[in-house]
């Protein structure tokens, strides 16, 4: 299958969601077509206009929007009311402000774990669930990724991204971090956003481009700020969830949903395991494992197994 050409949204619009927080959205695609929402990664990366080519623009109503601090949503990077319940929150409100009764959930990475908490919320908002790179926000996959995990297999970029940490400090990266890109020191906060969005750049690709990451490090400082400093609120405090399994313990709720799990064999940032575990408690949602798949959308087999389910989902 071929992706779908680019389009221009035919609206775009801002909503007020709190006293602190104003969401950016758009709607591409058919205006009273098959509703879908896009939840982008991260948190904190924004959306990416690239995902409408996913969509059949003659049969979906696209809907993408920037997350609390994310892209043009403001304030930018603002950590208060800041958590998965509050994007929950958010979801359901703009689904209410765009006057859509039902609507299909499309998420990866983060955007799956939001997807899996905004549908155990609200089922009888959701027409159908697709998801890949799963993520769970657990403790065990924030450890993997910047603890000891991942580390194992890219030892050479690893030194890279413990290097602006000092030795002592090493034991508790997330911790590390964390004071450091929420600290009042500005030179040392940008050494460390910089050293966070590298490793997982290097990570997100099966085949690490280079030139590639580091064109991408040449876009503005406000972007890495919004990505690496959002990311790590959420990590370091487990999203807000009341058990590492919430996610996964609250399938029972959305197992009635129309489902498609999507995950790369070799995701280095979203670990199969995850994606495993889902399918495990939701066997009725079609899941597929991509042979020669790694975390991002872009990868050939994960991009081509994205395009068939919303193929399949155009109908719902």
């Amino acid at each position: 299958m071929e992706f779908y050409p680019e389009t221009e949204a035919f609206d775009t619009g801002r909503l007020r969601v709190s006293d602190i927080h104003e969401l950016y959205y758009e709607q591409s695609g058919a205006r009273d077509g098959n509703p879908v929402v896009v939840l982008h990664g991260g948190p904190g990366s924004g959306l990416n206009t690239k995902d409408r080519r996913f969509f059949d623009p003659k049969v979906y109503r696209v809907i993408l929007f920037d997350q609390r601090g994310s892209g043009k949503s403001t304030p930018a990077a603002d950590l208060r009311e800041n958590t998965t319940w509050h994007l929950v929150a958010d979801v359901e409100r703009l689904r209410t402000h765009l006057g859509i009764e039902k609507w299909v959930v499309f998420g990866g990475s983060w955007g799956s774990a939001l997807g899996l908490a905004y549908s155990e919320s609200h089922p009888d908002r959701v027409k159908g669930i697709i998801i890949r790179g799963i993520y769970t926000i657990s403790r065990w996959e924030n450890m993997w990724v910047n603890q000891a995990g991942a580390n194992a297999v890219f030892p050479d970029y690893w030194e890279d991204y413990v290097s602006v940490i000092p030795e002592g400090e090493r034991g508790d990266l997330l911790s590390a971090y964390h004071r450091r890109m929420t600290g009042d020191d500005a030179e040392e906060k940008l050494l460390c956003i910089r050293a966070w969005n590298r490793w997982e750049d290097i990570l997100s690709q099966l085949v690490a481009d280079e030139e590639e990451i580091e064109a991408r490090r040449q876009q503005s400082d406000l972007a890495d700020l919004q990505h690496a400093v959002t990311e790590c609120h959420y990590f370091i405090h487990g999203g807000w969830l009341r058990s590492d399994t919430q996610l996964l313990d609250d399938v029972v709720k959305i197992r009635h949903l129309p489902g498609i799990i999507i995950q790369g064999r070799y995701d280095m940032v979203c670990p199969m395991r995850t994606a495993w575990a889902l399918h495990k408690r939701w066997p009725e949602a079609d899941f597929h494992i991509v042979p020669d798949g790694g975390h991002t959308s872009r990868e050939p087999g994960v991009g081509q197994k994205l395009l068939e389910a919303a193929e399949k989902f155009k109908t719902l």
